[in-house]
C-alpha cells in the first residue's frame, strides 16, 4: 500500500480566538508535522480554532504501556526499544490509524490500527502519567488481520460513538458495519454490510472512488453519517444498515481529501485532510457547503478527528422541551400511562417524566422477552420533563416494552406499547 494515501491514488480526483471562548476539545490522528504521511500520533485539538493544543502520543518519543484485556499482558516501550515499531502488534499505533472515536462519558479514545484486527483505546483519565492503551483481539475483526496486505478494502477507516453509548465502525468497502460496547470488556458484533438506498442514483456506499475512506459522525437521533474521503456524505440507519446518499461537499479544494470529521459547537461539521496541508474546513449540514477555518493548523495533517458532540443536538433538545400542549393527543392510554401516543403509528412517541429528579435517563425499548432493541439517552431538567423518542429502524409490528432507567440503573417507568 502506498502509505501516502488512504485511498488508491487513481480515485482521488471564520475561526474565533481561543482566548474569547472555552476550548472545544477534540482529538486528531496525525503525522509528525514534517510533510509526512505516517498517521501514528495522537494530538488534542481546539475545534473552535482548528489548532493543536497538546500532544498525547508521539511516534518513537512517548513512553507507553499497552495492556491486553484478555491476557493481562503489559507491554512497554522498552520491550521493542530496538524493534520495528511499524510491524509489531506491541506498538499502539504501529500499522497507522485512520479511525478513532471519543467516548466522552468514559473518557476513552477508541481506535483500530489498520490491517491488525484489534480494537484499542487510550485511557484519557490519566492526565500526566504514562499513556495507557488497551487492546482487544476479536474473531469478529479477523477480516482486517492482514498486516502486510496492500488490500485497502477491509481497512476500518470510519468510527464514532453514538448517543446510545455504543461504538460503530465501517470498513472501506462497507462490507462490515461493526458495533461495540464501551465498558471494561467491549462486546464486538458484525452487523453486516451496508445497503444502498434506492434513491442513491448510482452513488454506492461501497464504491472505491466515491465512498471509501473519510470518517463517521452521529446525530442526536441515532443516525450515523459517513463523510467519505472523496467528499460524499451518506446517512446510515444502524438498525436497517441502509445508507442514503445526502450529497457531495462543495467548496473544498479539488485535491483535498476529507479524512477526519467532527461536530462543531455550532452544529457544523469540521473536516480535515490526511493528504494535504491546507487547514480545517467547516461544512454546513443543510447544504454541504464548506468554508475554510482561517488560522487553523496547517502543520499536522489529520487522518481522523474525534469528539463527543452530535449533529442536530439543538433540534433534539428542542423536541425534548416541547410542552404537553404542543404534543399530539394520546390515542389511548391507561390513567397512569406516561407514554403516548399508543399505539405508535408514526415512528415516535413521548414519555412524561413529570415528578422525576433532574438528570440523565435512558429510555429502553425491549421485546417481550426482555431483549433490548434500542436505548435512547434523555436529559430531564426543571420544565423539561417531556421527552421524544424516535423508534429507530423498522421493528416488526406488535407489542413491546418501554423502560425508563435512571443514572443509578433503577427502572422508574415500565409500560407496554404497540408499534404499528
Amino acid at each position: 500500500m502506498n502509505i501516502k494515501f488512504l485511498l488508491t491514488t487513481t480515485c482521488i480526483a471564520t475561526a474565533l480566538s481561543a482566548s474569547a471562548q472555552k476550548a472545544d476539545v477534540g482529538y486528531a490522528i496525525t503525522g509528525d508535522g514534517n510533510k509526512d504521511f505516517i498517521w501514528m500520533n495522537i494530538r488534542e485539538v481546539d475545534l473552535n480554532t482548528g489548532t493543536v493544543t497538546k500532544t498525547l502520543f508521539e511516534r518513537s518519543k512517548t513512553p507507553y504501556q499497552l495492556i491486553d484485556v484478555n491476557t493481562k499482558k503489559v507491554t512497554t516501550a522498552d520491550a521493542i526499544k530496538n524493534g520495528n515499531i511499524f510491524s509489531t502488534t506491541d506498538y499502539p499505533t504501529s500499522t497507522f490509524v485512520a479511525a478513532a472515536a471519543l467516548d466522552a462519558r468514559g473518557k476513552k479514545l477508541y481506535f483500530t490500527p489498520m490491517r491488525m484486527g484489534e480494537l484499542r483505546w487510550l485511557d484519557l483519565n490519566i492526565k500526566n502519567g504514562t499513556p495507557t492503551f488497551y487492546t482487544l483481539r476479536s474473531e469478529v475483526l479477523n477480516f482486517s488481520n492482514t498486516m502486510n496486505s496492500a488490500d485497502e478494502a477491509k481497512n476500518i477507516t470510519r468510527m464514532v460513538i453514538a448517543p446510545n453509548g455504543k461504538g460503530y465502525a465501517v470498513t472501506n468497502d462497507a462490507s462490515h458495519l461493526i458495533e461495540f460496547t464501551t465498558g471494561k470488556m467491549p462486546v464486538i458484533k458484525d452487523l453486516g454490510s451496508l445497503i444502498d438506498a434506492e434513491e442513491n442514483k448510482g452513488v454506492s456506499i461501497a464504491n472505491k472512488c466515491t465512498s471509501w475512506g473519510g470518517d463517521m459522525i452521529a446525530d442526536a437521533f441515532g443516525k450515523l453519517y459517513i463523510v467519505s474521503a472523496n467528499k460524499n456524505v451518506f446517512v446510515i440507519d444502524p438498525q436497517t444498515r441502509i445508507a442514503t446518499h445526502k450529497g457531495t461537499i462543495k467548496g473544498l479544494p479539488a485535491q483535498y481529501t476529507a479524512n477526519g470529521a467532527a461536530v462543531a459547537a455550532d452544529g457544523d461539521i469540521i473536516v480535515t485532510s490526511a493528504n494535504f496541508f491546507e487547514g480545517y474546513y467547516k461544512v454546513k449540514l443543510a447544504d454541504l457547503t464548506a468554508v475554510k477555518m482561517e488560522g487553523s493548523d496547517v502543520k499536522y495533517n489529520a487522518a481522523d478527528l474525534a469528539n463527543g458532540r452530535f449533529l442536530l443536538q439543538k433540534e433534539a433538545d428542542k423536541t425534548n422541551q416541547l410542552e404537553p400542549s404542543e404534543l399530539p393527543a394520546p390515542v389511548f392510554t391507561g390513567t397512569e400511562s406516561k407514554i403516548y401516543p399508543n399505539p405508535v403509528t408514526n415512528g415516535q412517541f413521548y414519555v412524561s417524566l413529570e415528578g422525576q429528579k433532574d438528570g440523565r435517563y435512558h429510555v429502553l425499548i425491549t421485546d417481550l422477552a426482555g431483549r433490548t432493541l434500542q436505548s435512547t439517552p434523555v436529559q430531564v431538567a426543571k420544565g423539561k420533563q417531556m421527552v421524544r423518542v424516535a423508534v429507530m429502524g423498522r421493528p416488526v409490528k406488535g407489542m413491546y416494552m418501554v423502560k425508563v432507567v435512571n443514572s443509578d440503573k433503577q427502572t422508574v417507568i415500565t409500560d407496554k406499547i404497540i408499534i404499528e
